[in-house]
């Protein structure tokens, strides 16, 4: 289905976060960021540690105050301040998985109180009944069995925890959920278990993901769309494929040259390409965020755009 006719669930536009109140302490961790996701994809957010990604996440969630920009989720503007009613929808609608399954559950609480939790904070349901219905589902779902619900999370592996992490997110039906970096605390044998599990959730609910990740190989094998992030900003975003068999900014360049390759030959004759972010002249000519092409947007001053119209046309 063409994109133009595609549901927009979220739209992030021109999105900046600050953090420190005074403007010597002021600093900007997120700047004029631009973004849409579909209904019913997966949209990547990629980049090194500290550029971003987890901070817009989090900005959508409403856990970080935004200091411009808005973010629309279907059709309402959600950031800054809102009423009662809609915050009470964002909190259902939109729910996040964490990057650490040990330290974002709570090692006093049982199964059942922590994968209740959300119910228990909006009066998600009608009678205790139906409660422990929801949350005997929502445990089955993700592939833990019921009797788990009286137990604590120090008596589960890494991937049970995140398992339960999960539950703790569809138990509340939403309609995206917000995967911050969710597979790298866990061993790599129990990552496409993960991976497999919420690729079926998301077709037996209808789910939408934004998924935040470092890890390339994991972000082509999972996503329908990625985002490149570099120190706040997005510098290229694109269909999956397009973007891993075509990357154009020198930034997406530079970490897909990283990524390993499963033959050792050519592993061993890969060049790494080092960025270098002085190669930019953005002073006498500042950079504009340019489609050139359906659905593949770059960051580039005039002389940049060119250069990858021509690299496009090759």
């Amino acid at each position: 289905m063409p994109n133009n006719q595609k549901e927009v669930l979220l739209e992030v536009k021109n999105l900046r976060v600050e953090f420190g109140r005074r403007k010597k302490n002021k600093f900007v961790a997120v700047k004029d960021v631009n973004f849409n996701i579909y209904r019913g994809e997966t949209f990547g957010l990629v980049g090194e540690s500290g550029s971003g990604k987890t901070t817009i996440g989090r900005a959508i969630i409403r856990l970080n105050e935004t200091a411009g920009g808005e973010i629309i989720f279907k059709g309402k503007k959600i950031n800054g301040k809102i009423d009662k009613e809609l915050d009470r929808e964002i909190t259902k609608k939109i729910q996040m998985i964490f990057q650490d399954p040990m330290a974002s559950l709570n090692e006093r609480a049982k199964v059942d109180y922590i994968v209740s939790e959300g119910l228990y904070n909006l009066k998600n349901y009608k009678n205790e009944e139906e409660r422990k219905e929801k949350v005997e589902k929502a445990l089955i779902d993700v592939g833990l069995l019921p009797e788990f619900l009286s137990r604590f999370p120090h008596e589960f592996s890494g991937g049970q925890r995140q398992r339960i992490g999960v539950a703790r997110s569809v138990v509340m039906e939403p309609e995206l959920i917000i995967a911050d970096e969710p597979i790298s605390a866990l061993d790599v044998s129990i990552r496409a278990q993960v991976l497999n599990l919420m690729s079926e959730l998301q077709r037996s609910k209808g789910l939408t993901y934004l998924f935040i990740a470092h890890d390339l190989s994991v972000v082509r094998f999972i996503t329908d769309r990625v985002a490149v992030i570099y120190k706040g900003q997005i510098v290229e975003m694109a269909e999956t494929e397009k973007l891993y068999k075509n990357p154009l900014h020198p930034y997406t360049r530079s970490l897909f040259s990283a990524i390993p390759l499963p033959d050792p030959r050519r592993q061993r004759s890969k060049v790494l390409e080092i960025y270098d972010p002085s190669c930019h002249d953005y002073e006498n000519m500042p950079p504009k965020w340019v489609e050139i092409e359906p659905e593949h947007f770059v960051l580039g001053n005039e002389r940049e755009i060119e250069e990858y119209m021509k690299a496009l046309n090759k």
